[in-house]
């Protein structure tokens, strides 16, 4: 098994690829680079395209009753944060996200368990 390290913006990917020899596995990762390129600057369609529904982050925030203010405490950001992604301006991402699709779910739940 051959694993290779590929840095490129700031992002560090490491590849295993099973039965490849690492000249071979280094060249698919340079290939599979340079693809990415051509995708960002609008040269090619990715082949596929994951999109995520947005989580209604005011609608969360009023079904646990907190202001904006209290429920920016609650889960760790700022309030300027909240705010951009009640109107739109950001998407909340990775953990923040994961918790917001909990406490849509599960209001009371994540209330009781951040209380603490």
């Amino acid at each position: 098994m051959t694993f290779l390290w590929a840095a490129q913006s700031s992002i560090d990917v490491a590849v295993s690829l099973p039965g490849r020899t690492a000249e071979r596995s280094g060249a698919t990762v340079l290939a599979c680079g340079r693809e990415a390129g051509r995708i960002r600057r609008g040269e090619v369609k990715p082949a596929r395209v994951t999109e995520f529904a947005p989580v209604n982050v005011k609608k969360v925030r009023k079904r646990l009753g907190k202001s904006q203010a209290e429920f920016a405490r609650m889960i760790g950001v700022s309030v300027a944060t909240l705010q951009n992604w009640e109107q739109g301006r950001r998407r909340p991402e990775g953990p923040a996200r994961a918790l917001l699709k909990v406490a849509a779910a599960n209001p009371t739940a994540v209330a009781a368990a951040l209380a603490s």
